[in-house]
């Protein structure tokens, strides 16, 4: 990294965005990140004294706009935004899928992204340089049947992203895509759980069938995850713009 970087990470509590989060604070950058949930919040700034953040939902405009105020006057300008934040949506046939659930999915996914893309840009402009990268899906290259909420809105997140490369570019901002597998981290054990249990099967047989189709036949750890956003983030990268990359092991299907 060349000058220091001013990096705010959503979702940055724990799991991929709490690794992302503190492999920035470790590297020297001012970070800020923010969640929904309060405790993980204290939990991550208390084990990172150099680190900030806020109680914040993104799918809400307003409190993205005063969280990034909050940000904005401590460290300046955002250099780099990372867009971790996504929520899993209901799991059922579309037609029993209620507007609510749609709209939140939609409302968290996707208008939560643009919400903080937006706060961040007009800062990126004066410095003449900025970094987005957003959290997309593998799911957007399988499909995923009674999962319509969240493969949409991934693949608007994708849309999002690919436009925005576009349209920022010559402003020197770059705009990628990280399309993830399957992540060894809670909320993919959660998942598998409610599979098995919605097939009465154990869980330990919905990840062996996970991985059948998976090419490397592998979870994908945080910290590969991290690994990208850091590439990415980085002057080696600084010709890397509009690009969906995925870090999956290549998924080939999903159950």
């Amino acid at each position: 990294m060349s000058a220091r970087q001013n990096v705010f990470v959503t979702g940055g509590a724990d799991s991929v965005g709490r690794v992302i989060a503190e492999r920035f604070s470790r590297a020297g950058a001012r970070v800020h990140i923010c969640d929904v949930r309060a405790d993980a919040l204290e939990r991550t700034l208390r084990d990172n004294p150099g680190m900030r953040g806020t109680v914040a939902n993104v799918g809400d405009a307003a409190s993205v706009e005063r969280v990034f105020a909050e940000a904005i006057e401590w460290m300046g300008d955002v250099s780099v935004l990372v867009n971790n934040v996504g929520i899993a949506g209901p799991r059922g046939p579309m037609e029993e899928v209620s507007c609510e659930e749609w709209d939140e999915t939609i409302n968290v996914n996707l208008s939560g992204m643009f919400y903080c893309m937006r706060q961040v840009i007009p800062g990126m402009k004066r410095r003449g340089s900025g970094v987005i990268i957003n959290f997309s899906t593998g799911s957007t290259r399988t499909r995923l049947p009674l999962r319509a909420p969240y493969v949409a809105s991934k693949v608007a997140v994708e849309g999002l992203t690919l436009n925005a490369a576009r349209e920022l570019g010559p402003f020197n901002i770059r705009c990628n895509a990280i399309l993830p597998g399957m992540i060894n981290n809670e909320r993919m054990k959660r998942i598998v759980a409610n599979n098995a249990a919605s097939t009465g099967r154990t869980a330990d047989e919905v990840e062996r069938d996970y991985l059948n189709y998976i090419s490397l036949r592998a979870k994908i750890e945080p910290e590969e995850l991290a690994d990208m956003v850091q590439f990415l983030a980085s002057d080696k990268a600084a010709k890397v713009t509009g690009e969906l990359i995925a870090v999956s092991g290549n998924v080939e299907w999903e159950i």
